[in-house]
């Protein structure tokens, strides 16, 4: 059984937290327990108060809104879910970038009262800059406009017209109300005119698309394994998961960024021998030819090697309240790669409202900019677009250990 990963957002009180709840209370995923607890912390409109079971920290339910990533997963007799339900807030932008970033769609609220508003822009364009390939634009609260179908097709028109200028590649629309039920789970009786699916079924049948399906093999080593015993006193092995492609015994790689080549001479899981690996396993591969080879290299097909470069360029999403500027120096993470790193020029800055480009002195927290970076030594990688696992990175600042960015390359 397949899984689907997906993310909520929206601004302040568009119901995303009251979705979830809404999608596990009606698919019957909660314990009896955890129903009996939303049930003694109170009701709202006579109802029971689901947002309260993905609204865990104190603070969340104090203020009723969501500030952390809150993860909850389901599933049903078709497919398994993890759901990321991220903060509307501006200050958690963050939080949401941290959240979308393993999705493989998001899920927009809309308050059909207020139609696309600014959080709109932002959640919007922040999908965009992931790549996610499927948006879902669900637009809540229907039972306060009396169920219209004019304004949801007024909303359907207003989100098209600003989502012409970003880049994402597949967009749905539905007409909900999470609070009362209407077309999550189930169709809802109250719009007639809707043809469409419910949510649920939506998630359920749409088409997950995994790295597998990429022609370009990607294997970031993790581990060179030595057991140095009697039984497997020559074994050597790199141990690591497959970020894209397949690969397959006979396969002739090269290891970057060294340039030396050889051919696989076997593929060990702990199940046993392989003849063929695909995305995202784990596996250890073991090479005809003894070569030097360490954590941190790529093994790729020869003839489909990524680039390799020491000069970058990347949109950023800082995460740090101490600003960056040109010239600070970080330690960049990539697949298990990690090299020194200097900012070499910040070239614009988005208002993800807007997305106008603006140049600027530096970058604070939550914002994301483009910036060009200066490594150590080169690195292998493939644009973000192309393939996310080779595309992504963090920044870390080496005196503290924080992560104060997360980037995608281009």
């Amino acid at each position: 059984m397949d899984i689907l990963r997906f993310i909520t957002a929206g601004s302040v009180d568009d119901g995303k937290s009251t979705l979830i709840g809404r999608l596990l209370y009606d698919s019957k995923s909660i314990f009896q327990d955890q129903l009996e607890a939303i049930e003694r912390a109170g009701q709202v409109n006579g109802q029971i108060n689901l947002a309260l079971l993905t609204d865990g920290l104190k603070a969340e339910r104090e203020q009723g809104i969501t500030i952390d990533v809150a993860y909850k997963y389901f599933s049903t007799p078709k497919r398994k879910f993890i759901i990321a339900d991220a903060p509307g807030h501006v200050q958690y932008t963050r939080n949401m970038v941290t959240g979308a970033s393993n999705s493989d769609l998001a899920i927009i609220l809309i308050d059909a009262r207020k139609g696309v508003i600014e959080q709109t822009y932002r959640h919007s364009y922040i999908v965009s800059l992931l790549r996610l390939p499927y948006v879902v634009v669900c637009v809540n609260k229907m039972d306060l406009v009396d169920f219209s179908e004019e304004v949801f097709l007024n909303i359907q028109k207003q989100y098209l017209e600003f989502a012409k200028d970003l880049d994402l590649k597949s967009i749905h629309f539905l007409p909900i109300s999470a609070l009362n039920g209407d077309n999550v789970v189930d169709p809802s009786a109250s719009m007639p005119w809707w043809k469409g699916k419910s949510l649920l079924h939506f998630l359920e049948e749409i088409e997950i698309h995994t790295e597998e399906e990429s022609p370009a093999p990607r294997f970031p080593v993790q581990n060179v394994i030595r057991p140095q015993t009697t039984e497997y006193h020559d074994y050597r092995g790199y141990a690591g998961q497959i970020r894209s492609g397949h690969f397959a015994v006979g396969d002739s790689i090269t290891v970057l960024p060294s340039g030396l080549t050889s051919k696989i001479k076997a593929i060990d899981t702990f199940d046993g021998s392989l003849t063929t690996a695909y995305a995202p396993m784990s596996v250890t591969i073991r090479l005809e030819d003894e070569i030097d080879v360490s954590r941190g290299d790529m093994l790729v097909v020869t003839g489909k090697e990524p680039t390799i470069s020491q000069d970058l360029e990347a949109h950023i999403c800082w995460m740090d309240q101490k600003v960056m500027t040109p010239g600070s120096k970080y330690l960049l993470r990539q697949t298990t790669n990690a090299v020194k790193v200097s900012v070499r020029s910040l070239e614009y800055r988005v208002e993800t409202s807007t997305h106008e480009k603006t140049e600027q002195p530096n970058l604070g927290l939550n914002e994301i900019g483009k910036v060009t970076l200066r490594t150590a030594k080169p690195v292998a990688y493939d644009p973000y677009s192309k393939i996310r696992g080779t595309g992504s990175f963090i920044l870390v600042d080496e005196g503290t250990n924080q992560t104060v960015a997360a980037g995608m390359l281009l």
